[in-house]
């Protein structure tokens, strides 16, 4: 097991990357997709493998801010339910994103404040 810290929750990492690169209804996306611009940006274990975060992508088809759409082995083909927004949270002062019509709750686990 590592030691390693996230700068920024992964939950939050993962909700950016679909704000910034697949906020559209209609465009098709996986977490293999996601992962990797995870990767890239070099803020999560770098021992995790795509299998590391699936209850991270579980958790937010829970939410209902993605739905699954397809599964291929550890791949998950994902849509939007609607539009992401952006907000920012102040009891933990992360900026944080969120489906139009998700409960306004800081999806942060180390938060969950309402806002």
């Amino acid at each position: 097991m590592s030691d390693f810290t996230p700068s920024t929750p992964i939950e939050l990492q993962i909700r950016k990357i679909i704000f910034e690169k697949f906020n559209d209804v209609n465009k098709k996306f996986t977490n293999d997709e996601v992962f990797e611009i995870l990767k890239s940006n070099g803020d999560v274990n770098p021992s995790w493998i795509i299998d590391d975060t699936e209850s991270l992508f579980n958790d937010i088809c829970d939410s209902r801010l993605v739905r699954s759409i397809a599964q291929n082995f550890t791949t998950i083909f994902l849509k939007l339910f609607e539009l992401v927004e952006k907000f920012h949270c102040n009891s933990c002062n992360y900026d944080i994103h969120l489906g139009i019509s998700e409960e306004r709750i800081c999806p942060n686990p180390s938060c969950r404040s309402t806002l």
